[in-house]
């Protein structure tokens, strides 16, 4: 099934602790996916945070095409949502992206987990925001 925006189901979904595996547009390169935490925003759009001078910010700059796709785990019924689009790279918010996946991912209870959190949030961070224009989904 492909559509150009996320359902309220697939934004259910994603905001489970999931990996996502994004791919940046890389020219004549083939797509190097890395996983990645995310989050699914009210309005459609997956946001990541990550370093200002980071090779993927530097792409997206050049060609601002992304995709990410995010599957359920081992264990449960095969399920997964692809969304591909244009981003854009936030200066603001980052910082608050980062302490929010922290807590979403990790047990911030443990204090090696929350001494890790604090030392990320001394640094720079930027948004990456994926616009959806195209999304693909599988429900088994």
């Amino acid at each position: 099934m492909s559509a150009t925006s996320l359902t309220a189901q697939d934004i259910e979904f994603l905001r489970r602790p999931l990996h996502g595996f994004l791919s940046v547009a890389a020219g004549p390169l083939p797509p190097q996916p890395r996983p990645v935490w995310f989050e699914a925003t009210d309005e459609g759009a997956i946001q990541l945070f990550t370093g200002p001078d980071t090779l993927k910010v530097r792409r997206l700059r050049r060609d601002p095409r992304a995709s990410i796709v995010v599957a359920a785990p081992v264990g449960e019924r095969e399920r997964w949502v692809s969304v591909a689009g244009r981003t854009t790279v936030e200066p603001d918010g980052g910082r608050d992206l980062c302490a929010r996946l922290f807590a979403r991912y990790w047990d911030l209870a443990d204090p090696a987990r929350a001494e890790e959190l604090a030392g990320m949030l001394t640094e720079d961070w930027v948004r990456v925001v994926i616009h959806p224009q195209t999304v693909h989904r599988f429900l088994n």
